[in-house]
């Protein structure tokens, strides 16, 4: 079985270098397809390792339905002919396990290790034996935040070290952020609307401890109406009308604990 053995051992000279001056420039980047497009000139060049694409994942567990490429799915260019299409019908009819397994996860994993943590419990790996068919023997899944997931893709198994997928995770991290401040918003995503602030999320988080308007002030040092102004403007961002709602979106979006 070929392998990206190299990677095993170690960091790939000048991978970290360039994936710094990648992240450096990323916001003069205004084209999702620009950004995986400068990613994979850094990693196919020192890893030979291909984008797959990122996505924005659904707001509800298995919910997959409104997934549309160029506003919640970015395909890279270098994705064999057919895959996207094939994928997108499959999973609408069985939702892919690799999804619920990227938005519970923290690390980066390789599809090869997905599918043995996938096998004691006898969950479907039709999404890798459709790469398989397209060529793509193996992967890198990268879970940004349970919000965002970033994927790579290689011809061979891959066999990447510690630092290695560091490396490449700081990269799709920092991808993640960049998709997230240029695409639109989208109702039926984790990721939807303008961020909440600190303060904003301190604010729904007291409340849904059951903590009065005077105790949550008091609590964050702050003025009566300067919570209800964060509370507001929480209201707002998250297109909710009253208190109640904004805790259960909150909680909902995984926004605050």
């Amino acid at each position: 079985m070929s392998s990206i053995s190299t990677l095993a051992n170690g960091i790939p000279p000048g991978l970290g270098q360039h994936i710094l001056k990648f992240t450096a420039t990323l916001d003069t980047l205004n084209d999702p397809n620009e950004v995986l497009e400068r990613l994979e000139a850094v990693t196919m060049h020192y890893c030979h390792l291909r984008v797959l694409g990122a996505a924005l994942l659904p707001l509800q567990w298995g919910s997959w339905t409104e997934d549309e490429k160029g506003k919640t799915v970015f395909i890279s260019k270098s994705v064999p002919k057919g895959w996207w299409p094939d994928y997108a019908e499959l999973n609408r009819k069985d939702y892919d396990p690799g999804v619920i397994m990227a938005r519970l996860g923290i690390a980066p994993y390789t599809w090869s290790e997905g599918s043995q943590l996938l096998a004691p419990i006898g969950a479907d790996r039709w999404s890798l034996e459709l790469g398989l068919k397209y060529g793509m023997r193996d992967g890198l899944t990268c879970p940004i935040g349970g919000r965002w997931v970033v994927v790579f893709w290689s011809r061979k198994v891959l066999s990447l070290s510690l630092q290695t997928r560091a490396l490449l995770f700081m990269a799709a991290a920092f991808v993640a952020i960049r998709l997230q401040a240029i695409v639109a918003p989208q109702p039926t995503r984790i990721g939807k609307g303008a961020a909440l602030t600190q303060r904003e999320l301190a604010v729904l988080r007291l409340l849904s401890l059951g903590k009065q308007l005077s105790e949550i002030a008091k609590h964050l040092a702050l003025g009566e109406e300067t919570v209800r102004s964060h509370l507001k403007k929480a209201q707002a961002k998250l297109g909710v009308h009253s208190r109640t709602h904004a805790v259960a979106q909150a909680i909902r979006r995984q926004l605050i604990p």
